[in-house]
């Protein structure tokens, strides 16, 4: 009895960790248009900005205005020489002065089953004085080491920044950190030196979200192929240490279309989560912890 009682403790506290008080709700849903389909959002400073794949990449710069977006029209073409260079961006990486970079996933068939993943170092601040990639395109890198596609943020391990990245794949994902002063000069990932650290994830992953104040990785996905939302935290150094993700908690949501991108507007209570749709492709969310 004594034993049968010890594991049923460890069964609930188990379970109390992998399902903590953790909520999101879906609030206000709306339109914001000229993105194309919009494949990720971003955070900075009290800014928002938006990307997708218009006529050519592009980026948006926003504010919030209590639970709608206002545009500051301010737009970046990720174009040189006028042609498109990022077409399908699909993740932005900042992080104060460190090297930023965008990535691209590039379809090499009509099926969707080859992918080239590049990732891009950028001049940040030129790219939103000149609106365009025209001499501020420091370095163009091969994501070789993929298993499809790319999505860079910033995520912070034992006091030290990288560049982690991930996989939309059915299979074998994984998230992979690269040391973005490594990074920032090379020609493919491969090189000796990029890949600091990886694990195993599930699939479907559109996106990553780092949230620093509870060191979790938030992994932005689909629950099928293309559709239907998924959040899945974990810990990132559980998951770098185990070489799987460590999960923490899971949460699905009824909406149907493709989920491409989420971030914090500022406030670990308030987010935003962006859709491919060309229809109602910014919903505001409210989180508790």
């Amino acid at each position: 009895m004594k034993n049968t009682l010890g594991l049923l403790l460890l069964v609930v506290a188990s379970f109390a960790f992998l399902s903590p008080d953790l909520n999101m709700e879906i609030k206000t849903a709306y339109t914001v248009d000229s993105l194309g389909a919009c494949q990720g959002v971003s955070y900075q400073k009290g800014r928002i900005f938006l990307y997708g794949d218009r006529e050519v990449g592009m980026i948006r710069e926003f504010k919030m205005d209590h639970d709608s977006l206002v545009y500051l029209h301010k737009e970046i073409k990720l174009t040189v020489d006028g042609k498109d260079v990022i077409n399908h961006p699909t993740g932005l990486a900042v992080h104060g002065n460190d090297p930023v970079f965008i990535g691209n996933s590039v379809r090499l068939n009509p099926e969707g089953t080859l992918w080239k993943a590049i990732i891009y170092c950028v001049n940040w601040e030129g790219l939103q004085k000149t609106g365009t990639l025209d001499g501020n395109l420091f370095n163009t890198i091969e994501d070789d080491t993929c298993i499809q596609g790319c999505r860079p943020e910033y995520v912070q391990y034992k006091n030290k920044w990288y560049v982690a990245t991930a996989d939309y794949g059915e299979k074998t994902n994984e998230v992979r950190l690269y040391d973005p002063a490594v990074l920032k000069t090379t020609q493919k990932t491969s090189a000796k030196g990029v890949l600091y650290k990886k694990f195993s994830c599930t699939p479907w992953v559109q996106n990553l979200c780092w949230i620093p104040e509870k060191n979790l990785l938030l992994l932005i996905q689909n629950q099928v192929e293309g559709r239907k939302w998924r959040f899945t935290y974990v810990d990132l150094a559980k998951s770098i240490e185990s070489g799987k993700s460590e999960v923490i908690k899971v949460v699905d949501t009824n909406r149907p279309d493709e989920l491409e991108g989420y971030t914090f507007s500022g406030s670990l209570n308030k987010g935003i989560a962006v859709s491919s749709s060309r229809k109602n492709n910014v919903t505001m969310m409210d989180v508790s912890w």
